[in-house]
């Protein structure tokens, strides 16, 4: 079996390769004929003129779709959405895009995917100081999957096992690239807080004899976060106290750096946005009376599934939700849950978007938008926005993704229909201008795959009746 998979494993690293570096890109001067996907003009990187020709086109924001209409991405960028004129210079490759529909990028803010080992550091309450960055996974195929659903963005967060945990990170999902390309450079510093059963230990207590890991209860929970907060102004106030004595001209030694206390204190600064997971309705109000007692911002309640009992409270707070629309029961604190939620709380104000925590999931975003529609009537642009502009607003990213604008990132997907029908399927994933997902590449890979399989079983076979007679000739010496 070893034999088998250290043959299979170039085939996979191929795949990636292919996905980066394909795409059913036609040459400018040679139009292809319908259907037909042709090899990129240019080897291994994006074109830098290329244009989508006869698009339907979902923006993404307040305007309706519209087409059929060309899009022209330049060196990464959307560069213009029309009708190309006359006199345009000729591109590098041209997309014909008739009867299709391209969309901006999906947005996910809830993701553990690729995150090599546990997304938990779960020996202490407070584990502020960990990254999430330090442990991407960049062979994780979950990210090629997602990107096959048209999901371009992630925030990647800690898990959920502490009241606060680990530093999170937003990422494009740049399949075959290394990960330190993965990271959106310009991106807000962001951390995960939780709340409820799960930092509480609530469906994992330890074996029988063995103490219960701190806290053990909610108020516990509560009093975690508001520990923290207090020694983080204590040590502002040192490093304050500090730097005024330097500044009189003394000579004093600096305090002892903290690298939890320092995550703390920017969260208190406004530096580092606080996303947290949530899902009763009087934890929800602990946490934004807790914030406004300690001057800190909260940005986005994570599964809030209560929302819509308090939602005038949360947009009074500014605060953002990001939901899952038909997921209730798995858990007790979970039993309240309405598919209405999304839309009660998008109409009391509440900035309000989708989100998988599964890696399942996020490849069908588009289709929990879309369950919005019929679960409390949002329109068609409203349900987009909730996978596109509002889940980028809520990563303070919406100046470069999350909608099909001029000068936005090219981060486009190219969907055979209509992607809130469930017949559509993506025809090719685009970030900044780079193809990583093309179907047609995916489907011819498949092919080969599946004959590769054949054939390397087949000498598997060979090889073990190989073994087998001559363990047989030797026997009978």
């Amino acid at each position: 079996m070893r034999r088998l998979l250290s043959l299979v494993w170039p085939s996979l690293a191929a795949l990636s390769l292919v996905a980066v570096f394909g795409g059913s890109l036609v040459s400018a001067q040679k139009p292809a004929s319908a259907g037909v996907a042709a090899p990129a003009p240019v080897h291994g990187k994006a074109a830098k003129r290329l244009l989508i020709r006869n698009a339907m086109v979902i923006y993404g924001n307040a305007k309706p779709a519209f087409g059929p209409v060309d899009i022209l991405v330049q060196d990464g960028l959307i560069a213009r959405v029309g009708r190309t004129p006359a006199n345009d210079p000729p591109p590098d490759a041209v997309i014909d895009a008739t009867g299709k529909y391209v969309m901006p990028g999906i947005v996910d803010t809830h993701s553990h995917t690729a995150i090599e080992g546990s997304v938990n550091e779960i020996s202490l309450p407070n584990t502020g100081m960990v990254r999430i960055r330090d442990v991407i996974d960049d062979e994780d195929i979950d990210v090629y999957r997602e990107l096959a659903g048209g999901t371009t963005t992630a925030l990647m967060l800690h898990g959920s096992a502490n009241p606060i945990g680990g530093q999170s990170q937003i990422v494009k999902w740049k399949w075959g690239r290394p990960a330190s390309e993965w990271i959106v450079q310009d991106a807000p510093r962001t951390i995960k807080f939780a709340l409820g059963e799960n930092p509480k230990s609530s469906n994992f207590r330890p074996p029988p004899g063995t103490p219960l890991q701190y806290p053990a209860t909610r108020e516990g929970v509560e009093e975690v976060i508001r520990d923290a907060f207090t020694h983080a102004r204590d040590y502002m106030a040192k490093w304050d106290e500090y730097e005024a004595r330097r500044k009189r001209g003394e000579n004093p030694i600096p305090p002892r750096r903290d690298l939890l206390m320092e995550e703390m204190a920017d969260v208190l600064r406004g530096k580092v946005d606080v996303h947290s997971h949530c899902y009763r309705s009087d934890e929800i109000l602990m946490l934004l009376n807790l914030s406004d007692e300690l001057g800190f911002k909260v940005r986005e309640l994570q599964h809030v599934l209560e929302g819509y009992k308090v939602a005038r409270e949360i947009a009074a707070h500014g605060v953002g939700g990001g939901t899952f629309i038909d997921w209730w029961g798995f858990k007790f604190e979970a039993i309240d849950a309405i598919p209405y939620n999304v839309a009660m709380m998008d109409r009391a104000g509440v900035l309000m978007s989708v989100n998988s925590d599964s890696d399942e999931l996020a490849r069908r975003l588009n289709f929990d938008a879309a369950k919005a529609m019929k679960y409390g009537g949002l329109s068609e642009e409203e349900a987009l926005k909730l996978c596109t502009l509002n889940p980028a607003k809520q990563l303070r990213l919406d100046h470069r993704i999350g909608s099909i604008d001029v000068g936005k990132d090219a981060d486009v997907v190219i969907w055979t229909g209509h992607p809130f029908s469930t017949y559509s399927r993506v025809d090719t994933t685009f970030i900044e201008g780079q193809v990583y997902f093309d179907r047609q590449k995916d489907l011819e890979m498949r092919k080969e795959n599946a004959k590769e399989k054949v054939d390397l079983l087949k000498k598997e076979e060979a090889e073990m009746a190989k073994e087998k007679k001559e363990g047989k000739s030797h026997a009978s010496r």
